[in-house]
């Protein structure tokens, strides 16, 4: 029962994570073809960017706890990534996503190849999140 309601906790979690992907896709998207201002686009991702940080590394580090050692190898990449760009944010911009430097050298678009690749990996994750949940399920 305890592995159901890990990888049930672990779903719920991983819904949040696509929510906030499609959300950055579509705010880029958006920024691309100059919907949105910059720096109303980039304050409403800035806001998003600590919860998606601290959803993800929380459900990385609840793996480790409860040995789930695969799930957790399968999150370690990502989790490192986001506390590396998070924790290497230059000391004058305002956030991950900074309006002056948006358009400077395509960060637009490696933001949104970033955006979606996360997109992938989140719904990877779901579905072995999914099974994991029924595998336990009927082990139990």
């Amino acid at each position: 029962m305890a592995d159901t309601l890990i990888f049930i906790f672990s779903l719920l979690d991983c819904c949040f994570l696509i929510f906030l992907a499609v959300y950055f896709v579509i705010a880029f998207s958006d920024l691309e073809c100059d919907f949105l201002n910059v720096t109303a686009c980039c304050s409403r991702l800035n806001k998003w960017v600590l919860p998606e940080l601290v959803a993800h590394t929380g459900v990385t580090v609840f793996m480790l706890i409860t040995m789930h050692w695969l799930v957790f190898l399968l999150n370690v990449p990502l989790a490192a990534w986001n506390l590396c760009k998070y924790f290497s944010i230059p000391s004058g911009n305002v956030g991950l996503y900074d309006p002056t430097e948006i358009h400077n050298r395509g960060k637009l678009k490696f933001c949104m190849k970033e955006a979606m690749a996360k997109l992938g990996y989140h719904l990877l994750l779901f579905f072995i999140y999914l099974y994991s949940m029924i595998f336990a399920m009927v082990s139990d």
